[in-house]
């Protein structure tokens, strides 16, 4: 989105982006106005006073809105097919029936974030999490307590990996950027990944599930009930069903790693077409006419028609509502808030690998986008890195995970991801911000700080 250019000094734009999430929290939280309204209308607010010209106010907030849409729709969607596809099927029951078996039920918790750390080597945080959602909440159901116990592991593997391992777009942009040597962040970033998800997602998971009383979703997937009247399917074609989008995801991510570094050219058509086919939206498009192909010989085309029709009625509010908090983030950063915050702290004077954690923080919760808070943080610092004698390839790579971490911290009411979480788990803004707000901040600093030790010892 282009910035718009603004009279406000760093501290009076930090100070309208502050009253804005103070504004926007007393309209949620105190007069119950419902959060797609609040968003939109703290949005416009938060435009006019920042001095966006009139004519330019409705197609910034309809670019933040829109871009949103556009990352998260086709994804939901899709994701929620495959989901209630597997849901009707019993696929889902299977599935949650071999991990907890394999694990033991009171390891449940810790068998669905093993199983999301893997899957969340190539898949997104967004996609990832809308096809394990049925697994999640069959899991809940069978065991008990409180959905976050169960949720929260997962949600919070594939937010580790998303942040701190390539191929994931954020940590490959920023180690070009800084020149850190990719396949040495992978295995960096993979060693400073499982330590932090265990510490920050799953522990915390486990705290979390005892303090709050999150009750199993029912809105989202419909019930959690599998067709009595027909044999659920075998486990090797639920695992197929799930790994077909993440071998197809791998094709994009693992290639574009691949010309990054030379291996293959970016020109190449088939490389091109490959990418094409790994592009999330049409691996998930992929994967869902392959479950109807391999459901249809239990269930009518009618039945499974109904099946996918049925699964996205109940997401129209969550997309709605993500997109008003991508808007709304949207206009901060087209006002300048987090440039404006990040070019007093680049001059601060403190070490490298602190300073580049510090200005991602900063970016992190002016404008609410990770991706941006990662890539805008790494363009700032890497003049100072580059001017920094000394430094190793693993501390480039430190560098890029402290980063990540602060790209990571504070998600709230401006980060789309926020609102995601929220409606998929029915929680309220309250519990959301004392729940994932946490876990998000405890994911980041703890990614943080490890990497901090390790720049010390290596």
């Amino acid at each position: 989105m282009t910035e718009l250019t603004t009279s406000f000094g760093a501290g009076a734009l930090l100070g309208i982006a502050a009253c804005a999430v103070i504004l926007l929290l007393i309209l949620i939280m105190r007069f119950k106005v419902h959060a797609f309204l609040a968003l939109t209308l703290v949005s416009v607010a938060t435009a006019l006073v920042t001095g966006v010209p009139f004519d330019k106010i409705v197609p910034t907030i309809l670019t933040g809105f829109g871009g949103t849409l556009a990352g998260v729709a086709l994804l939901v969607g899709l994701g929620a097919m495959i989901g209630r596809l597997l849901e009707v099927s019993g696929g889902a029951k299977v599935l949650a029936d071999t991990l907890i078996g394999t694990f033991g039920s009171h390891r449940a918790p810790f068998a669905l974030g093993v199983a999301s750390l893997l899957f969340g080597f190539p898949i997104f945080f967004d996609a990832g999490l809308v096809v394990m959602l049925p697994i999640i909440f069959s899991v809940a159901k069978q065991f008990g307590g409180s959905t976050l116990k169960y949720a929260f592991p997962a949600a919070g593997a594939f937010a580790v990996m998303h942040a701190l391992v390539p191929p994931h777009p954020g940590p490959v942009a920023a180690s070009e950027l800084l020149g850190a040597n990719i396949g040495l962040l992978v295995i960096t970033g993979l060693i400073i990944a499982i330590p932090t998800w265990y510490l920050g997602a799953y522990l915390y998971g486990q705290y979390a599930g005892k303090k709050f009383d999150v009750p199993l979703p029912t809105s989202f997937l419909g019930k959690i009930e599998a067709d009595p009247n027909h044999q659920p399917p075998a486990f090797g074609t639920v695992l197929c069903i799930l790994l077909m989008p993440l071998v197809l995801i791998f094709l994009d991510t693992g290639l574009n790693t691949a010309t990054v570094l030379g291996w293959v050219s970016a020109d190449s058509t088939v490389v091109q077409f490959l990418r094409m086919l790994g592009k999330t939206p049409i691996a998930l498009l992929i994967t869902v006419f392959f479950a109807l192909m391999v459901f249809s010989g239990k269930h009518s085309r009618e039945h499974l028609e109904k099946v996918c029709d049925g699964a996205l009625g109940p997401i129209c509010g969550i997309i709605l509502v993500t997109g008003a908090g991508g808007m709304f983030g949207g206009v901060l950063r087209a006002s300048g808030i987090g440039d404006a915050l990040a070019g007093v702290l680049s001059d601060t004077g403190m070490p490298v690998i602190v300073a580049a954690f510090v200005i991602a923080t900063a970016l992190r919760v002016a404008q609410g986008s990770a991706t941006v808070a990662l890539t805008t943080t790494a363009a700032l610092v890497s003049p100072m890195v580059a001017s920094t004698t000394g430094l190793s390839q693993f501390d480039l790579c430190f560098i890029v995970i402290a980063i990540a971490g602060g790209a990571t911290v504070l998600s709230h009411v401006n980060d789309s991801g926020f609102w995601l979480v929220g409606r998929f788990l029915e929680m309220d803004e309250k519990t959301t911000l004392k729940t994932w707000t946490v876990m998000e901040t405890l994911i980041g600093t703890i990614a943080f700080l490890f990497a901090l030790v390790g720049s010390i010892i290596l």
